[in-house]
């Protein structure tokens, strides 16, 4: 089993650019950023790598200990849950701002929680060296200036931070011993646990019509049809604003640990309760993730026809990963609708583990580009001339050819779901890797070369 990833935790007053920092070490958006204090109001979890490593990163609202606005409250609240899951904490101060006395009461607070921290001086870029040495005054040891916007500073705190970190191969990983890992996700009261239970025949697992019975994920070993497996059952995911209790407050951490650890994930969602942008957010996750899927929409049974009807609408509607996401309706207290959920399942570990030879990937590829070449920039039409696996776990293709990079998006899907359909690829997301680089064949001797090198005009003319 590889070891959980690492969770650094961002924390300061608001306005310091954690949010910034946040974006630009999870490479998204996802953060909302602004010239503007306590933006942010509640954690945000993302997922970052570096040379290999990765990592879960968490913004928080900022902490304003002498605030009595009820949002700057609940955003302070959100922060210490954040803190209890860190397993590094990174404080972020304003080197143009100064030393403020809120940053005294913050970093009084944080030594004694008794975590790994960096104090980091961020918007030092530019600044004299006395901008950074006065937080030492904070007791946090030493100030490390840094820039979240411009990236100064970053590349070398993440090379110290993950030093212990082993790099993650997904390769091998989907490789390692034959067990197929499926983590078992979903808001609580989804019927995440009931679902197991019915699988392994046993009461194994805590169930209850109370949400969040789950706190942990747990790990349970099985056999189905000859295969072996290791379920992961996790805490339920709740909405963030709704997520107050200090029991519960492993429970998005835990989720995000086993989702990286498993090959296939199974997404639980309630056909009694509301389908929506939360479901969604979390089939995303799942997606970014790499992780093959399975959406399981449960107590299918206690539905009228009306409900039903109205409930598939929703889902096609409200889920917009379900073009490659096989869809089944089940119940997992009555068991009805488990065989065929676990043959996705199966079908999609196959699919996200699976071999694609070079000679079968360079022969669907040149019939793509006959039947539909890519687009001309500038007169020049790209050309596409070779590809080859990259990686598995999730599936990759590296595709060769010259100006890659103008490739359109649209044109790049078409690519996905004609190999995604030649290799029949289910449940799984596919990614398609791009790579301008000179001719292979350049260096061979042409025809005409000698002669002037008028030959080797004539070709290149040819080449465009």
């Amino acid at each position: 089993m590889a070891d959980a990833l690492p969770v650094l935790v961002l924390v300061g007053r608001p306005n310091t650019g954690k949010s910034t920092l946040f974006n630009r070490l999870t490479g998204t958006r996802d953060a909302l950023v602004a010239d503007y204090a306590g933006l942010t109001r509640d954690r945000q979890y993302g997922r970052g790598s570096f040379d290999g490593r990765r990592f879960i990163v968490v913004d928080t609202g900022g902490l304003n200990p002498d605030s009595t606005d009820a949002l700057a409250v609940l955003a302070e609240q959100q922060a210490q849950v954040a803190l209890s899951e860190a397993d590094s904490i990174l404080f972020l101060v304003d080197a143009k701002a100064g030393l403020l006395p809120a940053d005294r009461d913050i970093a009084s607070a944080l030594r004694k929680l008794g975590k790994p921290l960096q104090l980091l001086v961020n918007k030092a870029e530019g600044l004299v060296k006395s901008a950074v040495t006065d937080f030492h005054v904070l007791g946090l040891g030493e100030p490390r200036p840094v820039s979240a916007e411009h990236g100064d500073g970053v590349p070398a705190l993440l090379r110290e931070l993950l030093a212990d970190s082993a790099p993650i191969d997904d390769t091998a990983v989907a490789e390692a011993d034959g067990i197929i890992r499926v983590a078992v996700v979903g808001r609580p009261n989804a019927g995440k646990s009931t679902l197991i239970n019915r699988l392994i025949g046993e009461d194994r697992l805590l169930s209850s019509d109370l949400p969040g019975t789950t706190r942990d994920s747990i790990i349970v070993p099985f056999t189905w049809d000859d295969l072996a497996f290791e379920l992961m059952d996790t805490a339920g995911i709740r909405r963030k604003a709704r997520v107050s209790e200090k029991v519960e407050k492993f429970s998005i951490i835990k989720a995000l640990q086993a989702v990286e650890r498993s090959h296939v994930v199974i997404l639980m969602v309630d056909a009694q309760d509301e389908i929506g942008s939360h479901d969604a957010r979390l089939m995303g996750l799942i997606a970014n993730h790499g992780r093959a899927m399975v959406l399981a929409v449960n107590k299918w049974d206690g539905l009228d026809g009306a409900r039903r009807r109205e409930v598939r609408d929703v889902v096609g509607y409200r889920l917009p990963f379900l073009d490659y996401v096989p869809l089944h309706t089940l119940s997992a207290l009555h068991g009805s609708g488990l065989r065929e959920l676990m043959e996705s399942v199966v079908a999609a570990y196959e699919s996200t583990t699976r071999e694609m030879s070079t000679p079968e990937l360079n022969k669907v590829l040149i019939k793509a580009v006959e039947r539909h070449a890519p687009h001309a920039v500038l007169g020049r039409r790209i050309k596409l001339r070779y590809a080859h696996q990259s990686g598995r776990n999730p599936p990759a293709i590296m595709i060769h050819g010259n100006q890659t990079e103008k490739l359109k998006d649209s044109y790049k899907s078409y690519l996905a779901n004609v190999f995604r359909e030649a290799f029949k690829l289910k449940g799984v997301p596919l990614r398609l890797e791009f790579k301008t680089g000179d001719n292979p064949f350049k260096e061979r001797p042409q025809h005409g070369a000698r002669n002037g090198g008028h030959g080797s005009r004539r070709n290149r003319s040819r080449s465009t």
